[in-house]
């Protein structure tokens, strides 16, 4: 197909299924953050580069979080866009489904941190997990309560879970008043708050583990408004979306690089809201066939399978990457900087791919497919041994 048949063509409608390219976003973005979780742990000095300048673009992992965050508005809010902006079932079913699907697989995580903490290592800039550890990630509360960390990466998963607690109310709002009103809402008070109490825009991760980042509700929210359009009629979902994306995309990339390493990460706060345009407008195109050479990638097996698994690969591979760094830097085998990044890279990705895909195997997509317990034998054994016990 020539490049005027294609533009000439009716864009995909979406699916009235699960929309399969996200899923390969979400794959990319979740590798992208193990790679720079290696970077982190072999070069010291954060947020400042002391590595290969080709190496620095590896140091933005929270950028994939911030992704992970815009996808969920998005994702969540195709179906309810396709029924006036109202959630299939009300509240309760909703708030049923998203525990149904976070929590088995998160607090099996958890477990999996504790133990990789207590009996191998803790994790940077962290002890060993008291009791209060245990209650405040047990409880989702590791966002507003501090508590030494078992595993880096699960200050996104509070914030998610925040989020769905107000996903109705942007509904409500999106149907109300419209999407550009409902973004304003929600982004007015969060760029007012950054201008009068500078500090909550300037705080590093490297500073606070756990942190109130007010500056990821827009974010979601903005997701959400963006799935108005992949409903919307033909002359909007035709628009040149890949091109906005990336037009949207270049004067953030521009101050990054200008400003360096150090300046962007202390202000994430507002690169955050900065680049949330741009991420929205990708998947927009994406969900709706474009570009086709990318579309055509997410869609291929390999890809759909990585991010079927991206959820575990997320919870699961701090502990291992840490686990390995402190390995062969701990017994002198390796030096830190290239080599130990190297040596990290070749022995953490596979292992946490790996260890992921089976976790996921027992811990994510079984929950995924069944809105009951997917365990039946499980239950058959437990309770025929109560039985026995009994009689």
């Amino acid at each position: 197909m020539t490049r005027v048949e294609e533009q000439q063509a009716p864009v995909r409608a979406p699916d009235r299924g699960r929309l399969s390219g996200l899923d390969g976003l979400r794959g990319f973005a979740a590798v992208y953050v193990l790679l720079g979780h290696c970077w982190l742990l072999s070069y010291p000095g954060f947020p400042a580069n002391h590595g290969p300048y080709w190496s620095g673009s590896l140091m933005f992992g929270h950028l994939a979080v911030v992704f992970f965050l815009v996808v969920s508005g998005f994702s969540l809010a195709v179906g309810p866009a396709r029924a006036g902006w109202r959630l299939p079932g009300g509240v309760g079913p909703f708030a049923r489904r998203r525990a149904w699907r976070i929590l088995p697989p998160y607090w099996a995580a958890l477990a999996f941190s504790l133990i990789v903490a207590w009996t191998i290592v803790p994790q940077p800039h962290s002890v060993s997990p008291p009791a209060s550890t245990v209650a405040v990630y047990g409880l989702m509360l590791q966002d507003a309560a501090v508590a030494p960390t078992p595993n880096g990466a699960f200050w996104s998963i509070a914030v998610e879970a925040e989020l769905y607690v107000v996903f109705p109310l942007l509904l409500l709002l999106r149907r109300r008043l419209g999407g550009p009103a409902m973004v304003a809402l929600t982004t007015l008070p969060v760029v007012a708050l950054g201008l009068l109490v500078p500090r909550a825009a300037s705080v590093s991760p490297v500073d606070k583990l756990s942190w109130l980042t007010p500056q990821l509700a827009p974010l979601f929210a903005l997701g959400l408004a963006g799935a108005g359009v992949v409903v919307a009629r033909e002359r909007i979902r035709r628009l040149p979306w890949p091109w906005l994306a990336a037009l949207a995309a270049v004067p953030v990339l521009a101050v990054v690089i200008g400003a360096g390493t150090v300046w962007t990460v202390r202000h994430y706060f507002w690169i955050d809201l900065a680049i949330a345009p741009a991420l929205v407008m990708l998947l927009v195109a994406v969900s709706t066939g474009r570009p086709a050479a990318l579309v055509r990638l997410l869609d291929t097996g390999p890809v759909k399978g990585l991010g079927r698994f991206s959820y575990s690969l997320y919870l699961v591979h701090l502990p291992i990457v840490v686990a390995v760094s402190r390995t062969l830097t701990g017994h002198d085998l390796v030096p830190r900087g290239l080599p130990l990044f190297l040596a990290t890279l070749v022995v953490a990705v596979p292992l946490s791919l790996g260890f992921a895909r089976l976790f996921a195997a027992v811990f994510e997509i079984p929950f995924q497919r069944h809105r009951g317990w997917p365990y039946p034998a499980v239950t058959r054994w437990f309770a025929r041994a109560v039985s026995a016990h009994d009689g």
